[in-house]
Order: structure tokens, then sequence, then C-alpha cells
């Protein structure tokens, strides 16, 4: 069974997304990746965001984007 992929980049961690990468690395079943740069500035810029198995989810805060995280998940299965 493979695990549910969340990427971070870098530099949305430093603006406010690292809560979120913190409360997601508990969960046994996320393979969580950092990368410098995930080629979505404009995106980065303005809201904080991760690619959960490769789909942009966005969030106002650490804790939203942990809510909508999980139900992407949710909605998404890994078939």
């Amino acid at each position: 069974m493979f695990n549910d992929m969340v990427e971070f980049c870098m530099s949305n961690l430093a603006r406010g997304s690292y809560e979120a990468l913190e409360q997601l690395e508990q969960d046994p079943n996320l393979d969580i990746i950092e990368y410098s740069c995930l080629s979505h500035c404009t995106l980065c810029e303005r809201s904080l965001f991760a690619l959960v198995n490769g789909e942009v989810v966005k969030g106002d805060t650490p804790e939203e984007l942990v809510k909508k995280i999980y139900k992407h998940l949710e909605e998404n299965p890994i078939v």
C-alpha cells in the first residue's frame, strides 16, 4: 500500500505553512517532502499551500490548510 504524498515549498514553509507540516508529519500514512521550490511562485506569495498527490491544496491559515488536505485526501483516495 502506498502512502499519500504531501509536498511543501521551503519558501511557503517560511511564510507560515511550517505549522501544517509539523502536524502532518505525525501521520504515519503520509509521506511529507520538502522542496526548495515547487514552481508555484505566484500562489506561494498569496497563500499557504501544499501539493497533495500532485494537486494544489491551499488555505489561509496552517489549521485550514491541514483540514483542506485531509478533506482532499478523503475525496480523492489513492486507488
